[in-house]
């Protein structure tokens, strides 16, 4: 792998997987490009409640809009600039505000090849 950079236009999106609403996940760097992380964007919209028993630890950063994630430890929320980590093993709902939710993504290891 090489130094890169991104930006959101980069990103092809696809629907969360096992999930119907307007939950999008857009990888740019993955186990298909040799990287050791994933990196990515996401996309929420309006008042999706997307719950998830975590395979990888995740780290969100809110780019637009905002997000709540809901776990046995508690609920954060986060807009704009905000992070939100969420470790390997936890149970989560990630729920989107009426705005919907841009954010950015790094997972370990790599949620696609996790899931299967």
């Amino acid at each position: 792998m090489k130094v890169q950079g991104f930006t959101i236009a980069d990103a092809t999106f696809e629907r969360s997987p096992g999930f119907d609403g307007e939950v999008f996940a857009g990888n740019l760097v993955d186990e298909r490009h040799g990287g050791a992380i994933t990196v990515g964007y996401g996309r929420y919209g309006p008042n999706e409640s997307l719950p998830e028993t975590l395979a990888v630890d995740d780290v969100m950063i809110v780019l637009e809009g905002r997000l709540t994630v809901t776990s046995g430890a508690g609920t954060v929320t986060a807009g704009p600039g905000g992070i939100i980590y969420m470790p390997r093993g936890e149970q989560v709902t990630i729920r989107s505000h009426d705005e919907g939710a841009v954010t950015a993504y790094v997972t370990h290891p790599h949620w696609r090849e996790a899931r299967n």
